[in-house]
C-alpha cells in the first residue's frame, strides 16, 4: 500500500492497529484514543526512529478510517434436516491455517471487517458437516455477497478453516476464462497455500501467509498460476494422491473438458470403494469441499427437466455439460459439501429443488442454506453510487461522479462511433481530432489526473485502473485499443518532453477546475464518513504528470492469464487502461478502478450487476472515481439500487418467518425493460412463475396511443361508477406525528369486492414490456388467491395531486387533480416515470396500531443494517406496511384477504409537450399486496429467442 520511502508510516499504522485490536471494548477506540496511542508509541525509545520523515496526519487519518467502519448483520435461511451441529470453540483450538490467514489480513483489514469475516466463515462452516463424521452426508449452500465486495476473501477464509477442520479435497470452480481462474489461483496462493504455485517445484517462492510461518504449512497444489496452469492432461497424468494428511487444492475453470479430466483424476487416484447402490467407484475416506465462484454463471442447468404430476423428476433427463460435470464430481464422494458464491443469486433460486437424475444425482439447489452477507459501510455499491428513490421520483444521495455521455452514436443510435447495434466488422470512426469521442478523451484525461492525485496522496504504489467497455467484439476492441493507445502515446510524448504540451495542460486544468475541485468539495461535505481527502494543488499534480503518464499502459483484456498476472507481478502500482468486453463483465477484479467508460448493455438484472465493475472499495480515492455512461444505463442502474434494497428486505422477511431455502421465492421489483435473468437460467426455459404476495406492483410506463389512453380512462370511470359514494381524506391522521398532510382531493372506499378489481384489470392495458405490473397477470394472480380465500376484499384510494390546472371529471360528483411525477427519459412510444406511488400512501389503510408496528419494524431494520448511524426514519416502509397488513400486530389476526389499489393521474408538467394532443389523462395504478403464507403463482410465458433479441444475451 505504501511506497518504499513511506515504510515508517506503514510500520506505525500496523503496530498501533495491533495495539488497538487488544482493546476489549472497541467502542473506546475514538479519534482521541488513536492519537493517544500513536503518541505513546512514538515516545518509546524503540520506535523513536520512526518519527523521522513521518507523515503524522496521514497515519492518524488512516487509523481513524480503519476504526470508523461498521457492518450490518448477515441474514440466513437454514434447513438443518440431517445436519449434526459440530463447530465449537474447543474444536477451533490450534487452527493454524485460519490463524495465519487472520494475522495476514490484520495488516489490511479493520477489526470490524476482520471480526465479520471470522463470524461469517464460522457460520458457513458450521452449516456444513463435520469432515470427521464417518457416515455419508451432503450439504449444499449459497453465499450471496455484493459485486466486488470481497467474496474471494470470504471463501479463502472458509477454505482455511475447512482445511483446519479436516476437509481433504478442496475444489474451487473459478469462472469460465483463464484470466479469472489465474487471478483466483493467485489469491489462494497468497491467502491459503502461502507460496507461488509454479509448474517447476524449484521455482516456488514463499508469499502471503507463508511469510508468517516461513512456509511451515504446505497444502498440496495441483493447478498453478501460469497461463496454462489449469488441470491439463499432462498434469493429471503426473500428479498422484499421497497418503499424507495435507489437504489438496484444485483451482479449475468451469470447462467441460477440464471438469471431465478432474473427474477421471479423482476416480483413478482417490476412489477407494464401490458404492453398493450404483456399483460405481466412490471416495469415502476424503471429505470434499467445492467452492463455486460466480455460482449463477455456467453452473446452472439451462435445460428443462420434465416433472410428473406428483412433482417427481424424470431420471433419464441429461443436464447441460458443465452442470452435469459438477454434479458428477459431487457424486464421486460420499461425504461432500458444495458452497456457491455469487452477488446475483437469481438463477440459483430458479433451480428446481427436486431436480435429480440417476447418473448425476441432485441438482445444485442450495437446499441447506442461503446466507446473505452484510456489506461494510465503506463498500460502494449501487445505492451509494446511484442513490435511492426518495419517494418523489428524484434520487437521494447520488454520488456526483456520474457523467452522462451521448457522443458515441447518432440520435437514432444506428450510426456513429459505436452504434447500439453493430457487428464484428464495425470500424469505429469519430471526426474529432483524436479519432475517438470527446467524452472518451475526457474520461482518459480524468484517469491521468486520478493517477496524479493518488501519487500525491502516497497511493502511487497501489494499482490504478481504467475500464473501457464499449463492445463485445474482439475485432472492434482492437480498433478502440489502437486509437486509445495512440492518444496515450501522444499525450505521453508531449508531457514527458515538455514540448508542444500547452493545449493538453490547458485541457487537463479545465477538467481539474470544472470537475475535480467541485466534486471533491461536494463529496467531502456530503460523505464525511467515506471521503475526507483534500486535493493537492494543481501545480503539484501538474508536476507529477510526466512521471504518471510514463507508467500508463493500454491493454486489451482477452481472457489470457497474463492479464491477471500483471497486477501481481508489478513491483510498483500498475496504471492500466483495460479495454475489453465479455471477459470484463464478470468476476475479474480491476485493481484500483478509478474511471469507467461503459456503453455495453444487457437488460437483465444479474448481467447488469456483474458488469458493474466500479462497485467495491475505493478507500482514499472515491472522490477521484468517475463513471461515464449513457442515460439509459443510468436509469437501469438506478432501478437496481432500489431493487437491491427491496430484495434484501424480502430476504429478511423470509428469515424472520422461519423460512428455508425451499420456501424462498425471489421477488423483483417491476421495471418496463429490466428482467431478472435469462429465461434459459430460470430452469424452466420458457416459463417464469411469479408470486406477488408481499409486493407492490405499480405502472411506471404508459403508452401514448390515444386509443389506449381512452380505454384506460374508461376502465377507471367504469370502476368509479360501480362504487358507492366515497369517503374523502383516506390518509389516517397520525395524531402523534406531523407526517401526513390531509388533502380534500383524495377519495377512499373500503371492503370492495375483488370482482370489481378484476373487471378494472381486465379492461386496463399495461405497457407490453411490463412484467410485474402487467394487468392480465395481476388479474390471474388475484383470481388464484381469491380461490384460496385471500385478496377477496379490497380498499381503493383515488389520490389527487398538486396540479390544479385542468382537473379531470371522473363522475358527476368526482373531480380529481393530476399528480406531478418526474419523467424517466424521453421516449417516442411511451411516457415513463421513475415512481408512481408516493411511499407514504401504502400506509393509508393501516390502523394507528398497525402503522406504529410497521414503523417500529422499519426502524429496527434500519438500525440492524446501519449500526451506529443516526436513525432518520419517520414513516414505515412499504414492505413493512405489507408485512403488518398480512400478519397483524399484538396477536391480532392480519388481513391477508385485503388488498389495496391506489390510483393516480400522473403528469410531467415540465415535459408534457407530447407529439399527440392528448384527449384523456394517463391513468396509473399501484396494487399493494399483503404478506401471505400461500404460495400461489402465475406463469409468464416467454420465447427465449424473442427474449434475447430484445434484452440481449446473458452474462
Amino acid at each position: 500500500m505504501y511506497p518504499e520511502h513511506h515504510k515508517n508510516e506503514k510500520t506505525v499504522i500496523k503496530t498501533v492497529q495491533e495495539l488497538l485490536l487488544s482493546e476489549e471494548d472497541k467502542s473506546l477506540i475514538t479519534p482521541e484514543k488513536i492519537i493517544e496511542t500513536v503518541d505513546s508509541l512514538l515516545s518509546m525509545k524503540l520506535y523513536a526512529k520512526f518519527r523521522e520523515n513521518l507523515d503524522y496526519d496521514f497515519v492518524i487519518d488512516e487509523l481513524i478510517r480503519r476504526n470508523s467502519i461498521w457492518i450490518g448483520q448477515d441474514s440466513i435461511l437454514i434447513n438443518n434436516i440431517g445436519h449434526v451441529a459440530w463447530l465449537t470453540t474447543e474444536r477451533k483450538k490450534d487452527w493454524r491455517y485460519w490463524e495465519r490467514y487472520k494475522e495476514w489480513q490484520e495488516k489490511k483489514l479493520d477489526w470490524v471487517s476482520l471480526n465479520a469475516l471470522d463470524k461469517s466463515t464460522d457460520e458457513i462452516l458450521g452449516l456444513l458437516e463435520d469432515p470427521t463424521r464417518k457416515d455419508a452426508w451432503d450439504r449444499r449452500g449459497l453465499v450471496v455477497g455484493h459485486v466486488q465486495s470481497g467474496k474471494t476473501g470470504n471463501f479463502t477464509g472458509l477454505i482455511c478453516k475447512a482445511a483446519d477442520a479436516g476437509y481433504k479435497i478442496i475444489i474451487v470452480l473459478a469462472g469460465m476464462h483463464n484470466n479469472l481462474r489465474s487471478q483466483t489461483q493467485m489469491r489462494l496462493d497468497e491467502g491459503f497455500l502461502g507460496y507461488e504455485t509454479h509448474p517447476d517445484p524449484e521455482k516456488i517462492k514463499i508469499i502471503g501467509v507463508g511469510n508468517i510461518d516461513s512456509g511451515a504449512l504446505r497444502p498440496n497444489y495441483v493447478t498453478n498460476r501460469t497461463q496454462n496452469g489449469d488441470l491439463s492432461k499432462k498434469l493429471a497424468e503426473v500428479t498422484g494422491i499421497t497418503p499424507e494428511h495435507r489437504p489438496w487444492l484444485f483451482v479449475v475453470k468451469k470447462n467441460k473438458t477440464v471438469l471431465k479430466r478432474l473427474h477421471k483424476w479423482i476416480l483413478d487416484n482417490a476412489a477407494n470403494t464401490i458404492d453398493p447402490k450404483t456399483g460405481l467407484k466412490i471416495v469415502t475416506n476424503l471429505p470434499l469441499l467445492v467452492i463455486d465462484d460466480e455460482a449463477d454463471h455456467a453452473s446452472v442447468d439451462t435445460g428443462e427437466q420434465i416433472f410428473d404430476e406428483l412433482g417427481e423428476a424424470k431420471e433419464d433427463y441429461q443436464p447441460k455439460a458443465i452442470n452435469r460435470r459438477i454434479r458428477k464430481l459431487l457424486q464421486l464422494f460420499s461425504r461432500k459439501a458444495y458452497v456457491g458464491y455469487t452477488a446475483t443469486p437469481f438463477a440459483n433460486i430458479f433451480i428446481h429443488e427436486r431436480g435429480e437424475t440417476k447418473k448425476e444425482g441432485k441438482d445444485l439447489f442450495p437446499e441447506s442454506f442461503i446466507l446473505n452477507l452484510a456489506s461494510p459501510s465503506n463498500y460502494i455499491g449501487p445505492s451509494r453510487i446511484f442513490g435511492l428513490n426518495d419517494g418523489s421520483g428524484s434520487r437521494k444521495a447520488q454520488l456526483p461522479i456520474i457523467h452522462e455521455i451521448d457522443d458515441h452514436n447518432t440520435n437514432d443510435g444506428l450510426t456513429g462511433w459505436m452504434p447500439i447495434k453493430h457487428d464484428s466488422k464495425h470500424e469505429p470512426y469519430h471526426d474529432s481530432e483524436f479519432g475517438i469521442p470527446l467524452s472518451l478523451v475526457e474520461a482518459i484525461d480524468a484517469f491521468i489526473l486520478s493517477c496524479g492525485v493518488r501519487q500525491a496522496r502516497k497511493q502511487g504504489a497501489e494499482h490504478s485502473s481504467m475500464l473501457i467497455h464499449v463492445t463485445r467484439f474482439n475485432l472492434v476492441q482492437n480498433h478502440v485499443h489502437k486509437k486509445v493507445d495512440e492518444y496515450i502515446k501522444n499525450v505521453s510524448q508531449r508531457l514527458i518532453r515538455g514540448i508542444d504540451n500547452q493545449a493538453i495542460l490547458n485541457r487537463l486544468e479545465r477538467l481539474w477546475e470544472n470537475d475535480f475541485i467541485p466534486t471533491n468539495k461536494q463529496m467531502n461535505s456530503d460523505l464525511p464518513d467515506l471521503c475526507v481527502e483534500s486535493l493537492p494543488s494543481w501545480e503539484k499534480v501538474k508536476e507529477l504528470l510526466p512521471e504518471v503518464i510514463e507508467q500508463v499502459i493500454v491493454r486489451k483484456i482477452n481472457g489470457t492469464a497474463k492479464d491477471a498476472l500483471d497486477y501481481a507481478d508489478s513491483a510498483s502500482g500498475l496504471k492500466v487502461i483495460a479495454i475489453g468486453g465479455d471477459k470484463l463483465a464478470r468476476g475479474l477484479t480491476l485493481e484500483g478502478l478509478c474511471v469507467s467508460y461503459f456503453l455495453r448493455a444487457s437488460k437483465m438484472y444479474d448481467t447488469l450487476m456483474q458488469m458493474g465493475r466500479w462497485f467495491g472499495y475505493r478507500t482514499g480515492y472515491l472522490d477521484l472515481c468517475r463513471l461515464y455512461t449513457t442515460s439509459e444505463l443510468i436509469e437501469w442502474f438506478e432501478h437496481i439500487a432500489d431493487a437491491s434494497l427491496e430484495l434484501r428486505e424480502e430476504f429478511n422477511l423470509m428469515v424472520e418467518s422461519g423460512g428455508t431455502p425451499r420456501d424462498y421465492g425471489l421477488k423483483v421489483k417491476s421495471h418496463p425493460v429490466l428482467m431478472v435473468t435469462s429465461p434459459l437460467k430460470m430452469r424452466t426455459a420458457k416459463t417464469l412463475k411469479l408470486s406477488f404476495s408481499g409486493t407492490v406492483s405499480e405502472t411506471v410506463s404508459f403508452l401514448k396511443d390515444e386509443k389506449v389512453l381512452k380505454n384506460n380512462f374508461e376502465a377507471l370511470t367504469h370502476l368509479i361508477n360501480l362504487l358507492d359514494h366515497p369517503q374523502t381524506k383516506p390518509l389516517r391522521l397520525r395524531e402523534h406525528t406531523n407526517t401526513h398532510k390531509l388533502s380534500s382531493n383524495n377519495f377512499y372506499w373500503e371492503g370492495i369486492s375483488y370482482t370489481h378489481i378484476l373487471d378494472f384489470l381486465e379492461q386496463y392495458i399495461t405497457h407490453p414490456e411490463s412484467i410485474k405490473a402487467n394487468s392480465k397477470m395481476l388479474k390471474s394472480f388475484i383470481e388464484k388467491m381469491a380461490e384460496a380465500g385471500q385478496l377477496t376484499s379490497w380498499n381503493i384510494a383515488l389520490m389527487g395531486g398538486s396540479i390544479k390546472d385542468h382537473p379531470v371529471q371522473l363522475s358527476d360528483s368526482l373531480i380529481l387533480h393530476k399528480a406531478q411525477r418526474t419523467s424517466n427519459g424521453r421516449h417516442e412510444d411511451r411516457y415513463a416515470i421513475r415512481r408512481l406511488l408516493s411511499p407514504t400512501d401504502e400506509a393509508l389503510d393501516l390502523s394507528n396500531e398497525e402503522w406504529d408496528a410497521a414503523l417500529i419494524r422499519t426502524i429496527e431494520i434500519f438500525k440492524a443494517e446501519n449500526p451506529g448511524k443516526p436513525v432518520n426514519v419517520s414513516n414505515p416502509s412499504g414492505i413493512n406496511c405489507r408485512y403488518i397488513r398480512g400478519n397483524g400486530v399484538n396477536g391480532n389476526k392480519g388481513r391477508p384477504d385485503q388488498g389495496l389499489l391506489i390510483i393516480y393521474l400522473p403528469e410531467d408538467v415540465e415535459n408534457n409537450n407530447f407529439e399527440v394532443q392528448r384527449l384523456h389523462p394517463f391513468v396509473g395504478f399501484a396494487c399493494s399486496f399483503p404478506y401471505s403464507k400461500l404460495s400461489e403463482e402465475v406463469e409468464y410465458k416467454v420465447n427465449n429467442i424473442e427474449w434475447e433479441s430484445y434484452y440481449g444475451p446473458a452474462s
